[in-house]
C-alpha cells in the first residue's frame, strides 16, 4: 500500500470528536435549510430576487449532506449500524437531487464556450448600456445549430431537474431526512466502541483505499496532455461513452472521503493540503469534461439533424475528450508532485 499521509504525531481521537463534527455539520445543514426556505426556495420561480441566495443555500445543503454521509461511511464502526445505514442513502439521494440543476447549467455553459472557441467565435465588447453580443459571421452554421440543439436539450433537462428538486424538498421523504438531521444536531447515536476509540485507523483506511485506487490508474499514459487546439481542424469518429472514465470517477469520490476524514481528524480550520486541493480540482475538471463529452455525443445521435450539426457535435465531443486527458495529466502532476519533490 502507498505511504500514508496522516500525521503520525497526532494523538488518539475519541468518539466525542466525531460527535462534535457531525453535530457541526448537522447544524450547518439546518442553517442552510432555513436560509433556503426564507429566500423562497420552495417556490417554483426560485424565489424571485432571492434566487442567488437560494442557490447558495442549496449548495450549502449539498455540502453538509455530503460531509455527513461521507463521515457515516468512513467511521461507521463507531456509529449505530441501523441508524447510519438507513441515513446514508437518504443523504445521497438529497445531495444528488439538488445537484442536478446546477450540473446541467454548468454543462451547457461549458459546451457553448467550447463551441465558440472551436469555431473561432469570440465575444465583442458591448457598447455602453448594452449586452455583450457574439460575432455571428465567424460562427459556422453547424456550430450555431449545434449550440441551439444543446441549449434546448440542457434547458429542458435543467427545468426537469429544478422541478424534481422542488418536489423532493416538499416531500415526506425530505422531511424525514431533515428530522433525522435535526436529531443529529443534538445527539449522535454512537456505538459503545466509540467511547474510547481512536479515529486514526479508520481515517488511515480511507486514505489507503484512495491510494490503492490511484495505483490502479494509468498514470503513465496520463503523462502527456493532448493538444486540444488541433481539434479546430479535426473530428473524432468515436462519439461513444468511455468506460475507462469510471476508475477516475471512483478516485474522485475516494479523495472526497479522505478529505472529509481529515476534517474530522484535524478540524475544518486546519491548513489546506495543497496537494489534495489541486488533485481534487483536476478530478472535478475530469468529471465535468467527461459528462460534457457524453452530452455532445448524445446530442449527435438526435434523429434527422443536419450533417454540419453532427460534424460540429463530433468536434465538440472530441474536444471534451481531450479535456479529459488534460485533466488526467493535471491530476498526475498534482498527485506525484510530492513524490518527485522528495526523491
Amino acid at each position: 500500500m502507498a505511504k500514508q499521509h496522516l500525521d503520525p504525531a497526532a494523538g488518539p481521537v475519541a468518539g466525542d470528536t466525531l460527535e462534535a463534527y457531525l453535530q457541526a455539520q448537522a447544524t450547518e445543514f439546518l442553517r442552510a435549510l432555513r436560509q433556503h426556505r426564507e429566500t423562497g426556495g420552495t417556490s417554483s420561480n426560485g424565489g424571485g430576487n432571492g434566487t442567488e441566495e437560494t442557490v447558495d443555500a442549496a449548495r450549502a445543503l449539498r455540502r453538509s449532506a455530503r460531509r455527513i454521509s461521507g463521515t457515516l461511511h468512513t467511521f461507521r464502526p463507531l456509529l449505530d449500524t441501523d441508524w447510519s445505514e438507513g441515513m446514508r442513502p437518504e443523504l445521497a439521494w438529497l445531495s444528488g437531487t439538488l445537484a442536478r440543476e446546477h450540473a446541467y447549467a454548468a454543462r451547457l455553459e461549458r459546451l457553448l464556450g467550447a463551441l465558440n472557441r472551436l469555431s473561432g467565435c469570440s465575444p465583442i465588447p458591448a457598447q455602453a448600456g448594452s449586452e455583450p453580443r457574439q460575432e455571428k459571421s465567424t460562427l459556422t452554421v453547424g456550430a450555431a445549430k449545434a449550440g441551439a440543439l444543446l441549449e434546448r436539450q440542457m434547458t429542458l433537462a435543467r427545468t426537469r431537474a429544478h422541478s424534481a428538486a422542488l418536489q423532493a424538498l416538499g416531500s415526506s421523504r425530505f422531511h424525514a431526512v431533515a428530522d433525522s438531521v435535526a436529531v443529529l444536531a443534538s445527539e449522535v447515536p454512537l456505538s459503545p466502541a466509540a467511547t474510547s476509540a481512536d479515529l486514526k485507523p479508520l481515517a488511515a483506511a480511507a486514505e489507503g483505499r484512495l491510494t490503492d485506487a490511484i495505483t490502479g490508474l494509468p498514470l503513465v499514459s496520463a503523462g502527456h496532455p493532448y493538444n486540444a487546439e488541433a481539434l479546430v481542424h479535426g473530428l473524432s469518429a468515436d462519439p461513444a461513452p468511455h468506460p475507462q472514465d469510471a476508475p477516475w470517477h471512483q478516485v474522485r469520490l475516494l479523495l472526497r472521503l479522505h478529505r472529509y476524514a481529515r476534517e474530522v481528524m484535524y478540524g475544518t480550520e486546519s491548513p489546506v493540503d495543497v496537494r489534495l486541493l489541486n488533485a481534487g480540482q483536476a478530478l472535478d475538471r475530469h468529471r465535468d469534461a467527461a459528462e460534457a463529452a457524453t452530452a455532445a455525443a448524445s446530442a449527435a445521435r438526435t434523429p434527422r439533424i443536419a450533417p454540419a450539426t453532427a460534424y460540429a457535435l463530433g468536434v465538440l465531443h472530441a474536444d471534451q475528450r481531450h479535456e479529459v486527458e488534460a485533466a488526467r495529466f493535471a491530476f498526475r502532476q498534482a498527485w506525484l508532485k510530492e513524490t518527485v519533490g522528495t526523491s
